[in-house]
Formats: C-alpha cells, structure tokens, sequence
C-alpha cells in the first residue's frame, strides 16, 4: 500500500486490486477518523482526514464479508447481444445462460448515483468498450465493459456493451440506504425477457 496525499486534508492509498480496496476501506471504518472514505478499482480515497497511521495496522491478509444478495430481473433485448455473443463464440441465448449464471460483487461505485461496479465476469469473457461511446444510454441498462458489468440508474452517455434492461430502481434518495448495490453487495441477474418490462425497450 503507498499513501499520496491529496491536498490539505486528503489521502490517496494506492492497492493492487478492487476487491483489496474495497477491504481496505471496509477495514479502516470505525479506525480512521474522515469525512468519507470511497473505494475505487485499485485506490481508497480518505477525504477529511489528518491522521492515517492507524492504517499501518491494515494488512490485506482477510477479505471483508459479503453483503446481501440481490436479484435483478433483466429483459435481454440490449443492441449488442450479437456482438457479446460473437466475442463469447456462442448465441444470443448462451449470452444470458453465461450471464444469468455467474455471481456478482459490488466492488465500488462511481460515475452516477447508485452506479456500481460489479466483479464477476472471468477475464476470457472481457469484452471491449465501444469506440464510441453512445449519446444516450435509456435509464435501467445492463451492460459490459472488460470484466466489469453495471446497470445504468439513469439515462446517460456511455460507451459499455448493452446486453438488456431492468426496472430496478438503482438509486432513491428517499430509501435508505439511497443505493440499491453498495460496495460488497452480491448481485445475480435473473432472465426476465419471456416476462416483459415496465420500462421502454431499447429505441424507444
């Protein structure tokens, strides 16, 4: 772990990895005093803080617990199926088979309100961002990017692989806690396209 401040009154510490991030700043709640401490895919960004020699304590031996799990229903009907499933070498079909059946985890969020990033995808399945990405992403997209997958809370730009869409209310200020897939929670998608959705498709 290196440690960079980051102005006044902030600290960057650099790790290896995601899920070692999210340990560390799971550890370090409740043992480093700060304003907030947020997770990112191989740093831990300590804001509002003067004092971090307790992280001298940490060591990266343990994995933090895992969360609840959470199920997201998902209408599978997203504008690069056909491509994942030339990348995959099987059909649209094998696509959501593979994709309804792997585990994911919040490792951290980030880019929108209630965005997160969810490990899970084996590295041989990684599939590229778009070259260019699109103008507008239609709010409850689940897509790809490398091994990441993440559900768009809103209608956005964006530039990930679009598999489907789910009516899951991603971020509501008025829940408590406001996002739906905090950094640990684990996450399956279930096909939910014989079903329909209550959301407009793709195009729409």
């Amino acid at each position: 772990m290196e440690l960079r401040p980051v102005g006044p009154k902030a600290v960057l510490a650099e790790v290896g990895d995601p899920a070692t991030a999210r340990a560390l700043a799971t550890w370090a709640r409740g043992r480093v005093a700060a304003a907030e401490i947020v997770p990112a895919a191989t740093t831990v960004l300590f804001d509002g803080v003067t004092d971090v020699s307790a992280l001298a304590d940490w060591t990266p031996a343990a994995a933090p617990p895992l969360g609840a799990l959470v199920e997201i229903p998902v209408v599978y009907d997203g504008p690069d199926l056909a491509f994942v499933a030339a990348r995959w070498g099987t059909d649209e079909a094998g696509v959501v088979r593979r994709h309804t059946s792997f585990e994911y985890v919040a490792e951290f969020c980030g880019f929108a309100p209630g965005f997160a990033y969810l490990a899970g995808v084996p590295d041989d399945l990684a599939v590229p961002r778009l070259e260019s990405p699109r103008a507008r992403v239609p709010e409850g997209s689940v897509g790809l990017a490398g091994t990441w997958c993440g559900v768009y809370p809103t209608a956005s730009p964006g530039g990930w692989r679009l598999l489907g869409r789910t009516d899951a209310v991603l971020w509501d200020q008025e829940r408590e806690p406001p996002a739906l897939l905090e950094p640990g929670t684990r996450v399956r998608f279930r096909d939910a396209s014989s079903l329909g959705s209550s959301i407009q498709g793709f195009g729409a």
